[in-house]
């Protein structure tokens, strides 16, 4: 199934990211020269455990910015498809494109992002004409094609090396994580035939040496952000990778349309010398998962509060109900351990409540998940009724809020008054009941693992509103409920209304949540002056 709330990062660990936060990893933290702080607003620390990280410089409150940069490089992401090089808009074999002077295909010679720092540059374009790059290209074939552009990114960063040394010279005090990568034999041989051997060999750079294209590399794969709007793009900042991993981040990151400016803010209070962080996993996905992802993309084990906790700090995202006695949970004993076996938790001495006893091996329960997780993904991502069969298939299977529901859940809360069959003023009421229903459970889980101004949050919010009120309006119309009643429900959705334009209005002016969040504060307009009107009844 497609997922409405995708994660937004394919973000990016580097040294300081190679261990997740926990509390006695800084036991022994020194602190980095004061030239890498900004203003006071926070600073970097070094511990043997876990390189550079960002601190806090002083208190933060939430929505504060911590940082506001722009790329040192923008560029594909490894396995996009065939895009502009200029404005990196995806391009089709059947549809109308042109090709730049360099031989390579760009969505128009008017193109804005020709010329641009973060687009295709002069340089850029002189140094594929001159290396012929385009000479082997297959405009037929475009699934053959686009194995071309995972050599854009690091050509971009290696070319600063000429045209602005200083940068280049930050890339490379990134961390690559060469000597982890180097025996990960996949993706090692992926990158010497998909971009070493490619800029060295089919496009003649030899200045760059086999060494220098392995590390950019990895400083890309280790330290990038994914940027851009429904774009296969990620930039490399230079000191938003200083940020460090955390199952349950502080911050949130937007950026920019035209220049790519990435923006960080706290999320939650910050306190001073509380490390700055973010999460490089989906948050909703659960522990196994999210190690998982991170081991394997990020190079690192998490050891976070989050990851250690077989309950996930209350939340329960990986639970399953206990099959033998539908009393107890079933959770790993060890969830930092992926062979760690699964256990039912149920310790009642009653003998009407208590578990025969119930243990399953982490095998066993990796082919439960991955089975479900195949047959959610046959599910159409605007199939509602599928959807809430799927949770009542598995309602005495997977935990209410176990990730594989929760995911369900976030689309189902979007979905509900969005489609055809089911737009806001047709609901029924237990419907509309539902729709509330759905977004208040996921706003429980959010408030602990994705806390405080957070975009899903105020999307959320945003959501529950409506329901909220056209049940109001309707029962108030039928004057089932009194006017005291009716002022409690208005608080209530303007309490809603405020907190989502809040949050969302630091948002990208023309997305989807940047609109919603004016649609929020028109919204509240109209329900202050209704309040008013009722107020004289």
């Amino acid at each position: 199934m497609n997922k409405i709330h995708r994660k937004k990062r394919h973000s990016k660990c580097s040294k300081s990211r190679s261990q997740s936060v926990t509390s006695e990893r800084f036991a022994s933290d020194l602190e980095c020269p004061q030239k890498e702080s900004c203003a006071g607003t926070f600073y970097v620390k070094t511990s043997k455990l876990m390189g550079r990280y960002m601190v806090a410089g002083k208190d933060l409150p939430a929505g504060s910015v911590i940082l506001s940069e722009l790329p040192l490089i923008v560029g594909p992401c490894n396995g996009s498809k065939v895009q502009c090089l200029g404005c990196y808009q995806t391009l089709e074999e059947e549809y109308d494109y042109t090709k730049c002077n360099c031989g390579w295909p760009i969505c128009s010679s008017t193109c804005p992002g020709i010329g641009h720092a973060f687009g295709h540059t002069e340089e850029e374009c002189s140094v594929l004409r001159e290396s012929s790059s385009s000479q082997n290209f297959d405009y037929k074939d475009f699934d053959k094609f686009k194995e071309n552009y995972n050599a854009v990114a690091p050509l971009r960063c290696l070319l600063l090396k000429e045209t602005d040394p200083k940068k280049y010279e930050k890339i490379l005090s990134m961390e690559n994580h060469n000597e982890i990568r180097r025996n990960i034999p996949e993706l090692w041989h992926l990158n010497q035939t998909s971009v070493v051997n490619r800029i060295r060999n089919d496009w003649g750079l030899m200045e760059f040496s086999e060494d220098e294209v392995h590390s950019v590399c990895g400083v890309l794969e280790v330290n990038c952000f994914e940027v851009g709007h429904g774009m296969s793009i990620r930039g490399l900042y230079p000191s938003a990778f200083l940020m460090s991993h955390d199952c349950v981040p502080n911050t949130n990151h937007i950026d920019e349309e035209n220049n790519f400016r990435l923006t960080v803010r706290a999320s939650t209070d910050i306190h001073v010398n509380q490390p700055i962080t973010l999460s490089y996993a989906y948050t909703l996905q659960g522990t196994l998962g999210r190690r998982e992802h991170l081991l394997e993309n990020k190079f690192f084990e998490c050891r976070c509060k989050r990851c250690s906790d077989p309950c996930e700090l209350g939340t329960y995202t990986s639970a399953l109900i206990c099959p033998k006695c539908n009393n107890g949970l079933v959770l790993c004993i060890d969830p930092l351990n992926n062979e760690s076996a699964w256990t039912c938790n149920n310790r009642s001495t009653k003998p009407e409540r208590k578990c025969p006893g119930y243990t399953v091996t982490a095998k066993s329960m990796q082919l439960l998940i991955s089975r479900i997780q195949t047959e959610l993904d046959f599910i159409d991502a605007n199939d509602v009724e599928s959807m809430e069969k799927f949770l009542d298939k598995y309602r005495n299977v997977l935990h209410p809020t176990h990730f594989l529901c929760l995911g369900v859940k976030l689309s189902l809360s979007q979905l509900y008054g969005k489609i055809t069959g089911y737009l806001l003023h047709e609901l029924p009421d237990d419907l509309l009941y539902r729709k509330m229903e759905i977004c208040r459970e996921i706003l429980k889980i959010f408030d602990v693992v994705e806390p405080g101004l957070t975009k899903i949050r105020g999307v959320t919010l945003y959501e529950l509103h409506a329901p909220l009120m056209i049940l109001t309006s309707r029962q108030f119309e039928n004057q089932s409920i009194s006017k005291s009643i009716l002022k409690q429900r208005l608080k209530e959705v303007v309490r809603y209304l405020e907190e989502a334009s809040h949050i969302l209005k630091y948002e990208p002016e023309n997305s989807s949540e940047g609109i919603m969040g004016k649609a929020a504060n028109d919204a509240l307009l109209k329900i202050k002056d209704w309040g008013k009107i009722i107020g004289r009844i």
